[in-house]
């Protein structure tokens, strides 16, 4: 199935202002994750032999990040767009594939930064830092035409309470420690009425425990106004000891 990427945009440009949007919230995360990383690359000490083995570590951890979207999105978002409308995730599917080959070969390029020689290793830096400019760049595209595209497709097909049955499947799928590391990216590059729907949510449905780790996780990364603005929408007065570094 073609899609004629100038009709979905125009389509998703009128729709995204009143339909659930599965794609919105964790793209802001992936895209300021992705630019962190690059920067942090980019800024590296290539002679700090621990500066680098730490921005390595970053650089495996947004690639385990991207790995595990493309793994949700393929088994709940992908799933849903070919049970009614067979073909549509063709293109996607395709450039996901393409992705997990990439990430296969950043991770070869943060080993062999890790084990070159000191003379070596601002070269294999620099290296690593295009592939991952790149791959980053071809990202950014890729979501785009998930936030158009494949959102238009779902909005034509699905009301949104089926929409928002199959996004709390994907979030159930998630295990705890991977939920923790999504909201510190997801909730600070919100926008505050994003922010506060989001974990009013979960004020509302998760276990009291968990609501208060993920304020914990988020409130270092809130500038106070941000904070402010949330606990007040929140209904909450300043908690003790969640102090901003």
């Amino acid at each position: 199935m073609n899609i004629d990427l100038r009709e979905v945009t125009q389509i998703a440009a009128v729709e995204q202002m009143r339909r659930l949007d599965m794609y919105s919230g964790i793209h802001k995360a992936l895209r300021a994750l992705m630019a962190d990383t690059l920067l942090a690359v980019g800024r590296m000490d290539p002679d700090d032999a621990l500066e680098v083995a730490q921005v390595s570590q970053r650089v495996h951890e947004l690639l385990d990040g991207c790995l595990s979207h493309l793994h949700h999105e393929n088994t709940f978002v992908h799933a849903a767009i070919e049970a009614r409308a067979p073909g549509a995730s063709e293109q996607i599917g395709h450039q996901h594939g393409d992705h997990e080959q990439g990430i296969g070969k950043l991770r070869t390029q943060v080993s062999a930064l890790l084990s070159a020689s000191a003379a070596r290793r601002a070269g294999e830096a620099l290296e690593l830092y295009r592939a991952l400019a790149l791959f980053i760049a071809e990202n950014f595209q890729h979501m785009h035409t998930e936030e158009t595209a494949h959102n238009a497709v779902l909005w034509s097909r699905y009301t949104d309470a089926e929409l928002a049955d199959i996004h709390g499947a994907l979030v159930a799928s998630i295990p705890p420690a991977e939920m923790m590391s999504t909201l510190r990216w997801l909730v600070p590059f919100m926008n505050p009425a994003e922010r506060s729907a989001l974990l009013a949510d979960m004020q509302a449905h998760a276990p009291a425990p968990a609501f208060a780790a993920a304020m914990e996780v988020v409130r270092p990364h809130l500038s106070d106004a941000e904070w402010g603005k949330l606990t007040r929408s929140l209904g909450l007065v300043a908690v003790p000891g969640l102090a901003r570094a």
